[in-house]
């Protein structure tokens, strides 16, 4: 009988270690991935500034050459336009570039990078974002910030893009043990039932969510709009 207790403690202690080292291995592996995500984009965000940004300019530069050699109007007409789209697009590539190269979700509080990130989308005069935060206590881990605020950026995107709302609203809130996040347009929604998530955009949410040990939730009616709701233990 001793022998058989000494070995289920011993069991006992044995699957309680695998089990720590499985959890810390799950971190490493996040952090790693974050980590490599990061430098990735800080290396696309600097070959858009320095080669494709570059060329951008240089062609605007020889459009407005043209537009100044050129005597006919019409085609002049037609120049100008090219070179708007050239420049349009080189602003919205820098934009892009800050974007990914910058140190922001470092530097600042979630609340602060979502609100800006709300605030760009009204600036456009289209929608209407509503953002609320009612945290308590301010997230330390960047691992958790940029999980959120890349989230943010990719429910806006899909509200703005298929949903045919007027209004997204953003809410944030803290627990004791955990972060909840509420997404929410008012759109033509979907049939939750039949299309799956994965199936209008919402793969890499679920993805993201799942890293940090989080639990998605997708509710969605026909011409009644979406809501995402996260939750994330800290």
């Amino acid at each position: 009988m001793v022998f058989i207790r000494e070995y289920k403690k011993k069991k006992k202690a044995h699957l309680l270690q695998i089990s720590t080292i499985d959890e810390t291995h799950k971190e490493e592996l996040l952090e790693t991935q974050l980590e490599i995500q990061t430098q990735t984009m800080q290396y696309i965000g600097q070959e858009i500034h320095d080669n494709i940004g570059q060329k951008l300019t240089l062609a605007s530069i020889y459009t407005q050459q043209l537009i100044f050699e050129n005597k006919a109007p019409a085609v002049n007409e037609t120049i100008e336009g090219i070179n708007d789209i050239i420049n349009q697009s080189l602003q919205e590539l820098r934009q892009l570039s800050k974007s990914l190269t910058d140190d922001s979700i470092k530097n600042n509080t979630l609340s602060y990078l979502i609100e800006k990130e709300c605030e760009k989308i009204n600036d456009l005069k289209k929608w209407n974002v509503h953002f609320s935060s009612t945290i308590e206590m301010e997230l330390q881990s960047y691992q958790i910030k940029s999980i959120l605020f890349r989230i943010t950026q990719e429910f806006l995107q899909n509200s703005m893009k298929h949903a045919a709302c007027e209004n997204i609203f953003v809410a944030l809130k803290t627990t004791s043990n955990a972060i909840k996040f509420t997404l929410q347009d008012d759109g033509i929604g979907f049939n939750s039932k039949t299309i799956k998530p994965d199936g209008i955009g919402l793969k890499n949410i679920k993805k993201r969510t799942e890293l940090v040990g989080g639990k998605m939730k997708l509710e969605s009616q026909e011409n009644k709009g979406t809501k995402l709701i996260i939750e994330i233990p800290i």
